[in-house]
């Protein structure tokens, strides 16, 4: 029959259950000097609520008074750009031209190109 030949160590389990207990009254001690320390100190006061709080003047929005005549004025822009010619970027040498002669372009050199075999690669 297999068993322990020898019993616990009841001084170093004694050692820890003082050592739990000194911990434990510790705590608690720390624990009450700090309630009466703050219970002697007088209350700052809560934070004001939601209610009680002065309402602050909020920002107005920034409407669009003539939406309509924005977005046109807008899409004129837009439609200048894309029937004119002009620099995109003078120092590279982009340039930038009207959008029905580059799709003319386009066209062209589609029909210029024959076309490969599908299955060819």
């Amino acid at each position: 029959m297999n068993h322990e030949l020898k019993d616990v160590n009841v001084r170093n389990l004694l050692m820890l259950g003082g050592a739990l207990c000194g911990l434990t009254i510790g705590g608690l001690l720390s624990m009450g000097l700090l309630f009466g320390y703050y219970s002697s100190q007088p209350p700052s006061g809560a934070p004001p609520t939601a209610l009680e709080m002065e309402p602050q003047a909020l920002p107005q929005p920034r409407l669009q008074l003539h939406e309509h005549m924005d977005l046109e004025r807008k899409r004129q822009a837009e439609d200048a750009i894309l029937a004119s010619y002009g620099w995109v970027d003078r120092k590279s040498g982009v340039v930038r031209i009207p959008i029905e002669r580059a799709m003319e372009l386009v066209a062209e050199r589609a029909q210029a190109k024959p076309e490969a075999p599908r299955g060819a690669k």
